[in-house]
């Protein structure tokens, strides 16, 4: 657990909770002003974005949704980071995979050291946001590139690729709309309405980046769908092309084990003293296939 100090004369403490270091349990935040609630809430790691608000302890949760750094799967996910509002004092919970945010928000609370609480914890959920950027910058170049590929060659291993960065983008997407519904709400709560404009301008800031992430991501993931179905009906018509093959050329031999068939019967058959009869033979498999591919490649291209 660390503390620092901020605002005017120090007057608001600043307090981060690493639950991978130290083990979140009612004793870490054993404080006479934060109700059990709001600490349970707290304690869920599986619990997404959410506002909570104790009017008798003045403590604001807020669980908002942050980009997994760490992309250890073969698509981005998202994790929730925990704060705990107080009128002079805030709480961030964070673990490994979301401790990277703590360097951003302690970079910007050196260049402001004279913010207040809601200030501070307004920026926090824009720099938050603004780790996404990034990444929608680098899904968009993957999806140009993987692209690209799928028009030269539509082979299983890019269609996986095609597929975990459609997974990716619906995580992202869901993560991008629940915070702007959070930040739509935190906006509307009469708690929020009560602080300074200056404050409130800064989350206006946060939701209109927030609102303009879940744009791309939306867009993103119709993108994706788009390609995903082309891909799709692309593969079904070259599994049609290859059984049309296939019939034609079941059909082409058919015609052969009918002759060899027909001339194989142990009853007096035409030319069967004709000198090179064979070559007569292989002239008719010549002309009949010739004669029935033309027919099937009309039938064909006439549908």
């Amino acid at each position: 657990m660390q503390e620092k100090y901020f605002g005017q004369d120090n007057a608001f403490r600043w307090v981060i909770i690493h639950t991978d270091k130290v083990e979140l349990t009612a004793d870490t935040l054993a404080d006479d002003t934060i109700d059990n609630d709001i600490i349970a809430y707290a304690m869920d790691e599986n619990e997404r974005a959410i506002v909570n608000y104790d009017a008798d302890d003045q403590a604001l949760l807020v669980i908002y949704n942050a980009l997994d750094h760490y992309r250890m799967s073969e698509h981005y996910e998202t994790i929730p980071v925990t704060f705990i509002v107080q009128p002079d004092r805030l709480i961030t919970i964070v673990n490994d995979k979301s401790e990277y945010l703590i360097a951003h928000f302690n970079q910007y609370l050196m260049q402001h050291r004279q913010v207040s609480v809601n200030k501070f914890f307004f920026s926090c959920l824009t720099l938050i946001t603004e780790r996404y950027f990034p990444v929608m910058d680098a899904i968009d170049k993957e999806k140009d590139i993987l692209n690209r590929k799928l028009r030269q060659r539509t082979n299983k291993h890019n269609l996986f690729a095609l597929s975990d960065l459609e997974t990716g983008s619906v995580y992202l997407q869901v993560a991008a709309n629940q915070n702007v519904l959070l930040l739509e709400k935190l906006k509307n709560h009469h708690v929020i309405r009560r602080c300074d404009p200056e404050d409130r301008e800064e989350l206006n800031d946060a939701l209109i980046e927030a609102k303009q992430l879940a744009s791309m991501t939306q867009l993103n993931a119709q993108i994706f769908q788009q390609l995903s179905g082309a891909y799709n009906n692309v593969l079904n018509n070259n599994l049609n092309e290859n059984l049309t093959t296939l019939t034609i050329i079941s059909i082409i031999l058919a015609v052969f084990g009918v002759i060899t068939g027909f001339f194989g019967m142990n009853i007096a058959l035409p030319m069967m003293k004709t000198p090179h009869a064979w070559v007569y033979i292989v002239g008719l498999f010549v002309i009949l296939w010739g004669v029935i591919k033309v027919i099937l490649d009309y039938i064909v291209n006439r549908h």
